[in-house]
């Protein structure tokens, strides 16, 4: 056994062990993750959506709408119908929600161990306060026991990630990424015009223009950020399996079909008819894959352009105060393409997992969605600082068409293609020695470069209409664009 100094060892082990335990004792705690430290404030605007206290907000406002739907319809015989002000004390409860009710929920659920039961019983808590505030005479004591009536926790759950996520959606992510696109599209109109080498396979291909490529990547985010706008936002509520069993015993006569469609309907969400005790978790699946395919498209912008800036066909030059190279100082990196990278694929991950998942249950019910769910906010999280570092990255960047130019001059081969196919079409109109078009400038071109005057020399011999070689004489790598800036003016965005 090998020998070590005494005490080397002991001591080492105990340090790294006081060190542990300093890091889980600060207040507030260290983050463990980069959303929640490193990037909080780009990802900060989620947290109003997707965090562990929006839930418990939402469950929260769930329960309280419920209270007043059941009683401004009258569902429940005997049930007083509440006052203006009454209704208003109960949504008072959910705009005041707030760092202490939030911890005030963490100690029942030390009791509970029961996070919607915590719900329950803090409203509950709030109705049986109510007389402080609307006096004696108050109704809301007399339905205290319709908090929460006839409902599974699925009940509540489903409701409140719907709203969560339609939140998130449509107040945070969905303007973020249309700023996003709406600047790719503006980028794509000025640089319209711009000629540039296009690579096919990574090789010289027919030319086009830097902005019809940047509206070709704005088109697709544009198509995805529609499909996102159209999603629906499902929810249900119908009791342990589905069947609005406890509401039917206990209230009979009422229409619970019609009561739970107009409720999910109130709530600003598509109701769900049919559903086991959880609702089904369809549209989640459906809505993040629409979500991971729009990061995949912005992966591509990304790799995409960092490609460019390495080609020189873009100068990264505005708002660069930062390091480029802890070593070499000329280097400015195109770190916000490839942190965008990083993130979008740590998204997609995120939401191929949640989309996998949610849609599979263990007959009537298992909890593997509860957990699941839980990560909603890391898979957006993840996207929007994406989305947000493309944006500056782009803010960053000037074209430089003179670096185009040269990649232009140098390759005149890909006139190639220009002259065979005017070939075929002269050899179709009838005109004679247009044989093998495409062999013969294979002949000419492949392998080798060739200049404007090889070109124009190889033109002169082939016996073309005056019309078509005066034109393809005249014609250039960089003006042999075909209708690229015209295409761009297509952009519906």
């Amino acid at each position: 056994m090998s020998q070590t100094e005494p005490g080397t060892s002991s001591t080492h082990a105990s340090h790294a062990a006081g060190i542990r335990r300093r890091l889980a004792e600060v207040d507030p705690p260290i983050a463990l993750g980069p959303l929640d430290g490193r990037y909080r404030k780009a990802v900060a605007p989620l947290v109003d959506h997707l965090s562990e206290a929006a839930l418990n907000r939402e469950r929260v406002h769930v329960e309280v709408e419920w209270l007043i739907h059941l009683t401004s319809q009258q569902v429940v015989p005997g049930a007083p119908v509440l006052s203006e002000a009454e209704r208003a004390y109960l949504r008072d409860v959910v705009e005041t929600f707030d760092a202490g009710t939030v911890a005030e929920l963490a100690e029942t659920e030390r009791v509970t161990v029961h996070d919607v039961k915590a719900v329950e019983y803090l409203l509950k808590t709030r109705i049986a306060q109510a007389s402080e505030v609307l006096g004696e005479g108050t109704a809301l004591p007399a339905v205290s026991e319709l908090v929460h009536f006839a409902c599974t926790s699925e009940d509540v759950n489903n409701l409140s990630y719907s709203l969560m996520v339609q939140g998130a959606v449509q107040q945070v992510w969905l303007p973020t990424a249309r700023a996003l696109v709406a600047e790719l599209a503006a980028m794509a109109r000025e640089h319209a015009g711009v000629p540039m080498l296009a690579r096919t396979h990574g090789q010289p291909a027919t030319p086009t223009t830097l902005g019809k490529e940047l509206a070709v990547l704005a088109h697709r985010l544009g198509r995805q950020l529609r499909r996102i706008e159209g999603a629906e936002y499902l929810g249900k509520i119908n009791g342990a399996t589905g069947t609005y069993g406890a509401h039917l015993a206990a209230v009979p006569e009422a229409d619970w079909v019609g009561v739970s469609r107009t409720f999910v309907a109130h709530l600003g969400l598509t109701w769900n008819p049919l559903t086991t005790q959880i609702e089904s978790h369809d549209w989640q699946a459906e809505l993040y894959a629409d979500v991971a395919r729009f990061n995949r498209i912005l992966h591509n912008l990304a790799t995409d352009v960092w490609t460019y800036i390495s080609m020189g066909y873009f100068i990264q030059v505005r708002g660069q105060g930062t390091v480029g190279s802890s070593t070499m100082p000329h280097k400015v990196n195109p770190i916000r393409f490839e942190n965008a990278e990083a993130n979008l694929e740590m998204s997609c991950a995120l939401l191929d997992t949640l989309g996998a998942t949610l849609v599979t249950s263990r007959l009537q019910r298992d909890l593997t969605d509860s957990t699941t769910q839980r990560n909603i906010g890391p898979a957006f999280g993840h996207s929007l600082l994406a989305i947000d570092n493309v944006r500056r990255g782009l803010a960053g960047l000037d074209a430089d068409p003179a670096a185009m130019t040269r990649d232009l001059d140098a390759n005149w081969e890909v006139l190639g293609e220009a002259v065979q196919s005017a070939m075929r079409a002269a050899g179709v109109a009838g005109v004679p020695g247009m044989d093998e078009p495409y062999e013969r400038l294979k002949e000419l071109t492949r392998g080798r470069r060739i200049t404007g005057e090889d070109l124009r020399a190889f033109v002169a011999t082939l016996g073309l209409p005056e019309d078509v070689a005066a034109r393809l004489s005249a014609m250039t790598p960089a003006s042999y664009t075909g209708a690229a800036e015209e295409l761009v003016g297509l952009l519906d965005l």
